[in-house]
């Protein structure tokens, strides 16, 4: 088994509701955003996929969350509220769909909120 990691940042603000009167309130975070993709071969360059297409497919997912208020973006509702377990789970879903292997698959995604929080979706 093999595993490749990328990691990446965005700036984005949210609210989330019955949670806690603080984080109820609009504010923002520094994301750090881990992705890590996983496989059982290599190809005959020896790899078993290239980290640039990895970071372009990631920077092309965050790329929709950075500076915005997530809470307006069609994927969170009230039913999904943008809290880093969701963030997690909706960069995993929409970088699986952007795979060209069948045989490469998303093992995690940690999204960091601050320096010593985050949420990991393992799919």
């Amino acid at each position: 088994m093999f595993e490749l990691k990328v990691v990446t940042h965005f700036a984005a603000a949210h609210q989330l509701k019955m949670v806690a009167k603080k984080c109820e309130n609009l504010h923002g975070h520094n994301w750090k955003i881990e992705v890590c993709v996983a496989g059982e071969k290599l190809n005959d360059a020896g790899i078993m996929m290239d980290f640039g297409e990895l970071k372009q497919n990631v920077s092309e997912i965050t790329k929709t969350l950075d500076h915005n208020f997530l809470n307006e973006l069609d994927y969170f509702d009230d039913n999904n509220p943008p809290s880093s377990e969701n963030i997690a789970v909706y960069i995993a879903n929409s970088l699986k769909a952007m795979l060209k292997d069948p045989e490469i698959r998303v093992a995690s995604v940690t999204a960091w909120e601050s320096e010593n929080a985050c949420a990991t979706y393992l799919p």
